[in-house]
């Protein structure tokens, strides 16, 4: 396709990147019943102030106080004590409440998503322009809804970025943040950029930032207005052609859940190490038969089959075997991990952990659904 093309495709893609608000925090506040304007650390024991681990994360009322990720917990403790010296709460946060959260919200984001694709646990992209018909203010609208509806089913609040590109609805996104929505339309990208700071571009970090800095250079359109050459000689021809792109609207716009997952898998601990291989093999199908049926929710199929064993005292192997063409088929799959595990237990030792992941992962427009097994598939 050539950059005339891209440039017509991009500029018909909406685009949506929603990022959820200081979640790990407002899920802790949510769950607890924390006052929302009392400062909330997430992280290790503070221990009064005589802690050695970090903070993970916080909420928007302690970081009034200059508290950040990654930030030493003795140092939250210096600058927000907790009680009885202080009105900071610091809690070590909990998984289980994060995934259940999530869960919840990518459900109410996935039904207007043509291609959906899940970030991380707090963020996700959109593909909506066939939902809204290619109308920019129907998007906005929509964001609004989606909005309304996570306050009122899920009890946390969202910002949204809407653009052409993955990057443009990203940087939309975190504009007005917190419950914010930001609109970057195709001719506006240009102004969009126009003294806006080279870090505030997903993908430019500190080092690149002080390169930039050191032939006079800050601004994104300041960069885009040296060229591609100039900034190739200063910056190197990768990251030239790459931020020339940014600017001009001309970086992907592929939404897909192949993009931020590599594989998926699903482990169980046995409560007392296990010499039943019969039971542990009863759970290995199990497994597999929920790791698939993820793939079929997800629309993607698999062509790598990985059985994890780990015995008493942690010794842990994997095996695994592939197959010509990405599937989706429960019955391939429980073959596949019989086969694995009967060719690969080790008799006499007992079993702590089993585990199975679907890997090779693909979205194919047809799927294959009988395949005959040999040994020529092995990897």
């Amino acid at each position: 396709m050539s950059q005339d093309e891209q440039q017509t495709n991009n500029k018909n893609r909406i685009l949506i990147h929603c990022d959820l608000d200081a979640f790990f925090a407002a899920v802790e506040t949510l769950h607890h019943g924390f006052p929302p304007d009392t400062p909330l650390i997430i992280g290790s024991d503070p221990q009064q102030g005589r802690g050695r681990g970090i903070v993970s994360t916080c909420n928007y009322e302690a970081r009034k106080y200059g508290i950040s990720s990654a930030m030493s917990i003795s140092e939250a403790w210096r600058r927000c004590p907790g009680k009885p010296y202080g009105n900071g709460i610091y809690v070590r946060g909990s998984r289980g409440l994060y995934t259940r959260a999530s869960k919840k919200v990518m459900n109410i984001l996935s039904k207007p998503a043509e291609f959906f694709e899940q970030a991380s646990i707090d963020e996700a992209y959109l593909d909506v322009t066939k939902f809204v018909g290619s109308d920019w203010d129907a998007a906005l609208a929509l964001c609004r809804e989606l909005q309304g509806q996570i306050v009122e089913q899920v009890g946390l609040t969202a910002s949204f970025g809407i653009g052409s590109t993955r990057i443009l609805a990203k940087m939309a996104s975190e504009i007005n943040k917190p419950k914010g929505i930001f609109r970057i339309l195709p001719d506006e990208i240009s102004g969009f950029f126009a003294g806006r700071d080279i870090r505030d571009v997903p993908g430019i970090g500190a080092k690149r930032a002080v390169q930039l800095a050191e032939w006079g250079i800050s601004t994104v359109d300041e960069m885009y207005d040296y060229g591609e050459l100039s900034l190739s000689r200063m910056a190197g021809e990768r990251f030239a052609s790459w931020i020339i792109k940014v600017y001009e609207g001309k970086t992907s716009v592929e939404i897909s859940p192949l993009r931020s997952r590599k594989s998926i898998g699903k482990e169980h601990t046995f409560s007392t190490d296990q010499g039943d291989y019969q039971e542990v093999l009863s759970h290995l199908l199990e497994i597999t038969r929920q790791v698939i049926l993820k793939a079929k929710e997800l629309g993607v199929c698999g062509r790598l089959a990985e059985v994890k064993i780990r015995y008493t005292g942690f010794e842990t192997h994997t095996h695994g075997r592939s197959i010509p063409v990405a599937m989706d088929e429960l019955e391939v799959f429980n073959r596949l991990s019989e086969i694995l595990f009967a060719n690969n237990i080790q008799i006499g030792k007992r079993v702590r952990l089993i585990g199975f992941r679907l890997g090779h992962l693909d979205a194919p427009t047809s799927r294959q659904s009988t395949l005959q097994f040999s040994d020529d598939y092995v990897i």
